[in-house]
């Protein structure tokens, strides 16, 4: 079992930056596909971002490419989100999901999910 803890979320104005962490625990994620999905009230829950198990390979969705980077530390068991230019159309909770296979961009794919961590962006 993989268990996931996300930090970083807040509310910052248009423009600012913020980091996400997601640390895991109870095993090494080195060999796994890590993502970064978001949820808005009262919208289905969104692909962001993923990262090969190496970090040699990441893909975002269009409305964040260039302005986020998903990135890792395998020795430190911890997955980043670093979020530039933000907007308000970015608030949402943010999560961190894990799985082994292939990385895609679909929820349902991902094993082991944290408890989200709230990024509001005001105008």
């Amino acid at each position: 079992q993989v268990q996931l803890v996300e930090s970083g979320g807040g509310l910052v104005q248009a423009g600012d930056s913020l980091r996400l962490s997601c640390a895991a625990s109870g095993r090494t994620i080195s060999t796994y596909t890590m993502a970064w999905f978001r949820q808005a009230p009262g919208k289905e829950r969104e692909f962001v971002a993923h990262i090969t198990w190496s970090g040699s390979s990441t893909y975002y969705v269009n409305s964040v490419r260039g302005r986020f980077t998903i990135s890792r530390d395998n020795a430190k068991n911890t997955v980043y989100l670093q979020m530039n230019s933000l907007k308000p159309e970015d608030t949402a909770i943010y999560y961190c999901a894990a799985q082994t296979r292939t990385p895609a961009a679909i929820w349902t794919s991902y094993d082991y999910w944290g408890q989200g961590t709230q990024v509001t962006v005001s105008s």
